[in-house]
């Protein structure tokens, strides 16, 4: 009986000293063993051949863990005044990782500080570079290249000898650049009374080419009018001319017949019903009717 409570009290014995002497690291973890609050050592630290899982530590050592993944902050909205005067809502995030857990620990103690202190950051580095841009500049034009020169700028800052933070700016991106809601308003309506502008000089423009169009069509309508009228009376003047020529051969073959023919047209179409006329009796257009027999 004496032996088995030995053997529970060394059992609770070598577990007290396991928990105490032992911990956990993972593999997304790096994690400071401190001694009396200085640092003594880094487990699984950044760049470093990845070495996760039970550590050992004396009883009064501490450990600390840090990320080892890389780390997102939500930053809040800047509004700041672009270079061509426009105000802009500007609504980032930044990524960045530990890559110096001792100088980390020893600068910001915490991720909630390294928050604050990289917020304030953005914040000075976002109004500095966009407010040397345009508003155009920072929606399309140039946004990939300024963000760029943001990473740079905030990295240089961040580890700088006053700051030294141990962290790494990996990536800095904009998820929304837009106007202030109270410009908003004043905004759009200044657009849609300028497209108003645009569109009426479009449609001015459109209707004075319209009527350019329709002047050339109409004036070449009346070349070619011109010149088929032209042409229809040169044919019309020939054809008259060969149809008098054709009449005067028929006529010259027999005189008197065609005198004849002659007459008996004139008095179709001039002797009509109740058609008076006054000539004296020998007259030559009457001279057919009376003599009905011809010529004996």
């Amino acid at each position: 009986m004496k032996s088995a409570s030995v053997l529970v009290a060394l059992a609770i014995a070598a577990f007290a000293v396991f928990v105490t002497c032992t911990f956990s690291v993972k593999q997304w973890q790096q994690t400071l063993v401190l001694e009396f609050g200085q640092i003594k050592r880094i487990e699984n630290a950044w760049g470093d051949k990845p070495n996760a899982g039970l550590k050992w530590k004396k009883p009064w050592e501490k450990p600390v863990p840090l990320e080892r993944r890389n780390l997102v902050i939500d930053l809040k909205p800047v509004e700041l005044l672009a270079s061509d005067k426009q105000p802009m809502l500007v609504d980032a995030f930044v990524r960045y990782r530990i890559v110096d857990g001792i100088k980390f620990y020893e600068s910001l103690r915490s991720e909630d500080v390294a928050r604050l202190k990289l917020e304030s950051m953005m914040d000075s580095t976002l109004r500095d570079v966009l407010g040397r841009v345009s508003t155009t500049d920072i929606i399309s034009g140039r946004r990939d290249a300024l963000m760029k020169e943001i990473r740079q700028v905030t990295n240089a800052t961040a580890n700088a000898p006053e700051n030294d933070f141990g962290i790494e700016i990996i990536d800095v991106r904009i998820k929304r650049a837009d106007l202030p809601p109270a410009n908003a308003k004043r905004v759009f309506k200044r657009m849609i009374t300028e497209r108003n502008q645009r569109a009426a000089q479009i449609r001015a423009e459109g209707e004075k080419r319209a009527r350019e169009i329709k002047a050339t069509a109409d004036k070449q309508a009346a070349i070619l009018m011109a010149k088929a009228r032209e042409k229809a009376e040169i044919i019309k003047g020939q054809g008259d001319s060969t149809r008098i020529k054709i009449f005067a051969e028929a006529y010259n073959l027999d005189p008197e017949f065609a005198k004849f023919y002659l007459t008996m047209q004139a008095y179709k179409k001039g002797l009509k019903d109740k058609t008076s006329y006054v000539l004296s009796p020998d007259n030559d257009f009457l001279s057919y009717l009376s003599n009905q027999y011809g010529k004996k």
